[in-house]
């Protein structure tokens, strides 16, 4: 059996395959947010009831550098960067948030390290790496000692052009380690080894805040659980929890990259190499794009107010979950999220001491999800639901139907615009794409999306709540490097040498992880001279002979074209400029079998039950039926609702919803096929 863990912000969702038959276990089991490695062994055990469990992989995507980020917990942090660049994080970047036309109402937000924990050392590379000044022995160690006796013990290291050469730094490791040896240390040229000092900085000090705390969830769940594990990366690769504990930057995201990897191996396998994926959860929502089977990467990420430049899955993340609280604004106009209910006390209907409603007790209000959840593990309170959408609606001056599907309608508009930014944004258009929707959350409002955006079909794949964690069943083990080397007239022999030397980086690591063929992919970062921004494009493997950068630069005309519509590839007044060289190492894995569904082995319809169910043009008497009796090309007709284990599907009138030869439910609106 190899298991999927993924650990959510509201239910903690469980996946085993069977390597030898194909068979798959799901469940699923609320989360722990005080202690994440509870409800991971809750779910490992209760598993564990469902038949024999003899793991011989488990691969874990987990959020808890993701939360301290995102709740700003972070102490203790020191940073040690070149004499004169004190000021780095201070000046920052002169852009301004979106919806600060005027940057006058912006108020920069507080520093990863306020300037008081920010110490220099003397010494000096220029931008090839050669040295200007030596480094400052002395000054180092005095800031090591500055350090100790403060009692910052996490420290962030960033000198300025240490991409071209790491030895300064490498350096003041060695003295943090005579001086102070409790600290724990980050090293941006071992993070991040390209330029951009403000985002290599930032990067480099994130991993050091999250390293701590990555390092005690890691080896607490390493005893308890008695066997190694790997860890879901935001790169959409996997890595053994003994080598990411040196690079815990790399599992910020991960759980919503398993979900757009997961989806994306289901959709691919029904046909449908190119989609967008939604993941809806209990707090957030989460959306990717899928081309040709691949999720968009992306380097200009990042997490909460932190720039993150390490190369993860291109994901738009928005408020809109099924625990977003519904609210009223100081203008008086309803409100739904970002703010959330959570795990705990959760929704109303929870019964767990929430007091504001959310978007699941709407749902529940307007009957479009049973009286339970988790197939009768979690019963609902609909009366406590029903009195707090009342109450709601009398200070709006709305009818409580009214204000459920208004709160709906919102939730759908917040979860659209996440779709336009990481679609219509990048020169894509969001109606020649179907959208893969999953989580407990997802399904519920498939028909809206297909409404508002113009989509051609929804696919709800089989256990749509346990999408992430089967997602990270399918992925290889994948480590990134990148060396910047910025020239307008690339010398093939110098390209050569500097994917060689990524390349035995990749072979180490995957070596390290028990891999001996070397599976390699390069890419490289280009831009017409004078830009500021890349664009990223596959590099051909093979010698790097006189003929092979003009091939990648033809890769860049064209990619430059089709992301902003021009491009200057018969201009010769505008340069192609190299900036950065990367190289992918992979340890390809054995992913699981979708099975066949099976065709209906008799005549006749699908069993159902029927209960009113409100819908936008009001209250209908909507079949209910269990999507385990539905077998390959049985078709529901709304209004109806389709329930299973750990999702619930309405399907509005005037929408269909076909089972295909994979077991995914394809929504549509009419009868477009």
């Amino acid at each position: 059996m190899r298991i999927g863990v993924d650990t959510g912000g509201t239910f903690t969702d469980v996946v085993a395959v069977d390597e030898r038959t194909g068979e798959i276990r799901t469940t699923k089991t609320p989360s722990t947010p005080a202690n994440p490695a509870d409800g991971f062994m809750t779910g490992i055990a209760k598993l564990a009831e469902l038949g024999e469990l003899a793991a011989t992989g488990i691969v874990h995507g987990t959020t808890v550098a993701t939360n301290q980020l995102l709740e700003d917990r972070i102490a203790d942090l020191g940073f040690i960067t070149t004499e004169g660049f004190e000021f780095i994080l201070e000046i920052a970047r002169q852009s301004v948030p979106d919806g600060y036309g005027n940057s006058y109402f912006w108020v920069k937000p507080p520093r990863i390290v306020p300037v008081h924990r920010v110490r220099t050392v003397g010494g000096r590379l220029d931008h090839t790496g050669a040295q200007v000044r030596p480094f400052d022995e002395e000054q180092a160690a005095e800031a090591a000692r500055w350090f100790r006796e403060q009692g910052v013990t996490a420290i962030g290291v960033c000198f300025l052009h240490s991409y071209a050469d790491p030895a300064h730094e490498r350096r003041m490791r060695e003295v943090l380690a005579v001086e102070h040896p409790e600290a724990v240390v980050s090293l941006s040229s071992d993070v991040l080894r390209e330029y951009r000092e403000y985002e290599r900085s930032v990067t480099t000090l994130v991993d050091a805040a999250v390293k701590p705390t990555m390092r005690r969830y890691i080896a607490n769940l390493s005893d308890r659980l008695g066997r190694p594990f790997s860890v879901m990366k935001s790169n959409g690769g996997i890595l053994s929890a003994a080598e990411v504990v040196h690079q815990p930057i790399t599992t910020v995201l991960s759980g919503p990259a398993a979900g757009a990897l997961g989806a994306a191996l289901i959709a691919d396998t029904a046909g449908h190499p190119s989609v967008i994926t939604l993941d809806g959860g209990g707090t957030s929502t989460d959306v990717a794009v899928v081309v040709d089977g691949e999720p968009s990467l992306t380097t200009e990420g990042s997490i909460g107010r932190y720039p993150c430049k390490i190369p993860m899955i291109d994901i738009e993340t928005v408020g809109a979950g099924g625990g977003s609280i519904a609210w009223i604004s100081p203008e008086g106009t309803l409100k739904v999220g970002p703010r959330s209910a959570g795990a705990d006390p959760g929704p109303l209907c929870y019964g767990r001491g929430g007091t504001e409603v959310t978007v699941t007790d709407a749902h529940l209000f307007l009957g479009r999800i049973p009286p339970h959840l988790l197939g009768g593990e979690i019963p609902l309170d609909a009366d406590a639901a029903r009195e707090g959408v009342r109450a709601l609606a009398g200070k709006l001056g709305l009818t409580p139907e009214r204000l459920a599907a208004g709160i709906l309608e919102i939730s759908a508009f917040n979860q659209c615009n996440a779709i336009r930014q990481i679609t219509v944004k990048r020169g894509l258009d969001v109606r020649d794409f179907p959208l893969v929707t999953f989580g407990g959350s997802g399904p519920l409002l498939a028909c809206r999306l297909i409404d508002i955006l113009g989509l051609p079909a929804v696919i709800v794949p089989p256990e749509p709540g346990n999408v992430s964690a089967f997602g990270l069943l399918t992925v290889d083990v994948k480590n990134d490097y990148v060396r910047t080397h910025v020239t307008r007239d690339p010398d093939p022999a110098t390209l050569a040498a500097v994917y060689a030397d990524l390349e035995a980086q990749a072979a180490e690591a995957l070596e390290r992880e028990g891999f001996t063929g070397d599976v390699h992919t390069r890419s490289a970062d280009l831009r017409y001279y004078g830009q500021a921004y890349e664009v990223r494009v596959p590099a051909p493997a093979g010698p790097v002979d006189a003929s092979w950068p003009a091939r990648v630069v033809d890769a860049f005309h064209e990619a430059h074209e089709k992301l902003y519509g021009y491009g200057y590839r018969h201009d010769p007044r505008h340069g192609v400029e190299w900036v950065n060289l990367r190289v992918s190492g992979i340890g390809p894995i054995t992913r699981p079998a979708i099975p066949e569904h099976p065709h209906r082995p008799h005549d006749g319809e699908p069993p159902f039950t029927v209960r009113d169910v409100h819908f936008d043009d009001g209250a209908h008497p909507a079949r209910i039926y269990r999507r385990a009796d539905l077998y390959h090309l049985d078709r529901v007709t709304g209004p109806a609702v389709i329930e299973e284990y750990g999702s619930t599907l309405p399907v509005h009138p005037g929408f269909t919803a076909e089972a295909d030869g994979r077991g995914n439910l394809i929504v549509r609106k009419g009868d477009n096929r």
